[in-house]
């Protein structure tokens, strides 16, 4: 008999399956990445519907099976509906999963990620916060969860853009988006970053390309 898990989560990626199905990928902060399909998510009315979606977080309810889950509800916390109403903040969130997506593995302790990506959402929100300069601070911080950085800036850098650094490695996750920097500052700590990527990240991000290219 399967068993029934309760998890915390937010949907990374949704992909159609046949002509009523949804596959999901969904980042757990109990058992990593895992793959659940969401089962006539696409008729008209399916309370599956709204939660099959990607930036989705709450608590899913899934049967286990042998290679993936079988989705059967949630209670849904934030649908972050508001991304849906700026074309650029939704880019930005869409690069966000992809990444996660790339980085996150099954079986493994999903909190930090997960956190991370509740809160780098909630950020794009905000308008006093710059666009890109969230961008560097998901990517770094990410980087440093997987344990893909440098404790330093990989390249001599202001007094100021290595304080950012040092400050976006080590700050609770709570407390990441509360700065804001100087232009010149934020090119110094753009240049450090794409150094980072370059060196521990291999690949490219379809998302990434997009937003390039809408910028």
């Amino acid at each position: 008999m399967r068993e029934t898990a309760n998890l915390t989560g937010m949907v990374l990626k949704a992909t159609p399956v046949g002509e009523y199905d949804r596959r999901l990928v969904i980042l757990t902060r109990e058992r990593g990445k895992i793959t659940a399909f969401a089962r006539g998510a696409k008729r008209p009315g399916n309370q599956l519907m709204a939660v099959s979606r990607p930036f989705v977080f709450g608590q899913f309810r899934l049967f286990e099976g042998r290679d993936s889950y079988s989705l059967q509800g949630a209670e849904i916390s934030n649908y972050f509906a508001e991304l849906a109403e700026d074309v650029q903040a939704a880019c930005y969130g869409s690069y966000f999963l992809e990444f996660a997506d790339y980085y996150c593995r099954e079986n493994i302790d999903g909190t930090e990620m997960l956190l991370l990506l509740y809160q780098s959402m909630r950020a794009l929100l905000k308008p006093a916060l710059p666009d890109p300069l969230i961008q560097l601070v998901f990517e770094l911080r990410a980087m440093v969860i997987n344990g893909e950085y440098t404790e330093q800036p990989p390249r001599p850098v202001s007094d100021s853009a290595r304080y950012a650094w040092e400050y976006i490695i080590a700050s609770p996750l709570e407390s990441l988006y509360t700065f804001v920097l100087k232009e010149e500052v934020q090119r110094e700590l753009k240049t450090c970053v794409e150094i980072n990527k370059k060196k521990f990240v291999d690949r490219t991000f379809k998302s990434l390309e997009i937003l390039e290219m809408m910028l």
